[in-house]
């Protein structure tokens, strides 16, 4: 979504100034010679931003989704799927490319606090954010510093670990695209004339990489990278883009296609939203259509259907929906862009959580954690003291306390040593020390690594379902959607797969790496 929301911004500056002409020039690059030996059957993942089960049954029971209707028929179906954590793009697309959470891949959300530069990394801002933090620096932490600084160069993406075994792959539109091969951005003259971004942008990505008007292969995809189509960053030159190389017969073993349209508009209509899957749908009709038959695309292709976050219902009444942090936290002094030195505290907000940085050593938590457990909005308070997660909420004054590895064990093989009430995190505990996970899926190791993920003395904040954090410029969806937190309503995504009978070992994101890897060998 960052994309979408941080180039149209900085494109509309241009355009009302009656510069935009500059910016519909878009070079397009020449597709290199693919190999597809190393797989018989390419694989293409398809990430669609906040697909949710229940409006997508319904909208094939209305028969308004045939291709999501002919892929489910014709393959596997789960729609409990668990996702990373915090639930935001970034975070999530870290998690499914490096199979490991935020402890390892370290992109801690939308949002959060780089202490060694004493600022915070915002990658797809609010309007008023946009203008506080500037163009400059939002550029270059989403289109550079992102894929190259901010995530953790000591785990290797799908993409990396292919390229090990000469195995080439694609990346559209994806947020995370890390790989092995440079690759030189189209930067609009604009950007480099005013000093947003230098002339020369190079990346590292994959064998191919389309992001957009940045970069892009196929001719036809000029009419809808303008600014009034997200530049590029949309459903249709996604699709386009990847019907392009499998006309071109170019399509590598491994690939991932970004569909970022339909969270802008359950952002927009609320989580039933369904308008937005139909035209999810017609793109992937497209991609079908580009085979002779949609039953020779399953069996010339292996689809791998899923979203990344869903979002959940925030309640219509702003006063009671959105939970205004600087409110909660009146008494302490806030961190601002401008004045970043000598404050108290810092917040960055990714929706449905936020991180709240304690930047004065002489603050103690719990006066902090005391104060925000007042809010009987917020589900649950955490922070970590070495290796041990802390837990707190309105249900309970006692902690509750984990860590890695122990006598508890989980479904998915993991391990934990656990002290206090679970109920603060909704666990269930049998006589054989198993634990079962209830409006928190896998609340253990997404917890812990959020608050692993960066350096940082910090308090994370969840908001229970129906409730939205805010600060002084953050964007709202009150009435409408948001996500971001680790409840169920806004963790649990539907997955398709079609073209194989293979699945991931647990359903979970962060399972996908190694099963995909191996789909694409």
């Amino acid at each position: 979504m960052m994309l979408k929301i941080v180039l149209p911004v900085i494109l509309f500056i241009f355009m009302i100034t009656g510069l935009s002409r500059y910016l519909l020039i878009t070079p397009r690059k020449d597709l290199v010679n693919v190999s597809t030996k190393a797989s018989s059957k390419p694989v293409v993942v398809f990430v669609i931003d906040s697909l949710m089960d229940q409006p997508l049954q319904k909208a094939i029971k209305e028969g308004k989704a045939p291709a999501f209707e002919f892929l489910i028929k014709h393959g596997q179906y789960y729609s409990d799927v668990v996702s990373s954590y915090p639930t935001m793009s970034v975070t999530i697309d870290s998690t499914l490319l490096t199979g490991t959470y935020a402890n390892d891949h370290k992109v801690p959300g939308l949002v959060w606090l780089k202490k060694d530069e004493n600022r915070v990394i915002n990658y797809g801002p609010g309007k008023i954010e946009f203008l506080d933090i500037g163009a400059k620096q939002i550029l270059a932490d989403s289109l550079i510093h992102l894929n190259k600084a901010h995530l953790s160069r000591y785990v290797p993406t799908i993409h990396e670990e292919l390229a090990r075994s000469e195995i080439q792959s694609a990346s559209i539109n994806g947020l995370i695209y890390r790989g092995n091969q440079v690759h030189r951005l189209h930067i609009p003259k604009l950007f480099t004339g005013m000093n947003l971004l230098p002339r020369n942008v190079e990346v590292n990505g994959p064998s191919l990489l389309s992001i957009g008007s940045l970069t892009q292969y196929n001719q036809e995809n000029d009419w809808s990278n303008h600014i009034w189509k997200g530049t590029g960053v949309n459903d249709y030159f996604t699709a386009n883009e990847l019907k392009y190389f499998i006309q071109k017969n170019q399509l590598p073993p491994f690939t991932l296609a970004y569909f970022p349209d339909l969270d802008r508009d359950i952002h927009k209509n609320g989580p039933m939203e369904q308008k937005g899957i139909e035209e999810v749908d017609k793109q992937l009709q497209m991609i079908l259509n580009a085979y002779p038959s949609w039953e020779e695309a399953i069996q010339k292709m292996t689809w791998i259907v899923h979203g990344d976050s869903a979002q959940s219902a925030v309640i219509n009444d702003r006063s009671k929906a959105l939970i205004d942090l600087t409110i909660l936290l009146d008494q302490y002094t806030l961190w601002t862009p401008d004045q970043p030195s000598n404050k108290e505290i810092a917040l960055a907000v990714n929706e449905r959580m936020a991180y709240v940085y304690l930047q004065d050593e002489t603050i103690k938590i719990s006066d902090i954690s005391a104060r925000l457990k007042a809010d009987s909005r917020i589900g649950f308070i955490a922070w970590k003291k070495g290796e041990t997660g802390y837990v707190v909420s309105s249900k309970s004054d006692t902690p509750f306390t984990f860590s890695p590895d122990g006598p508890y064990t989980d479904s998915y093989g993991q391990s934990w040593t656990l002290n206090g009430d679970p109920v603060l995190l909704d666990l269930s505990i049998n006589e054989q020390n198993e634990i079962s996970y209830g409006d928190y899926p896998d609340a253990l190791a997404r917890l812990d690594g959020a608050l692993r993920s960066h350096e940082g003395r910090y308090i994370i904040i969840d908001a229970k379902p129906g409730y939205e954090f805010v600060e002084k410029n953050s964007p709202n969806h009150a009435g409408t959607a948001a996500h971001g937190s680790l409840h169920k309503a806004d963790s649990v995504v539907p997955l398709i797969i079609a073209g194989t009978d293979q699945a991931p070992k647990h359903l979970r994101l962060v399972d996908f790496k190694d099963w995909l890897i191996k789909l694409a060998k």
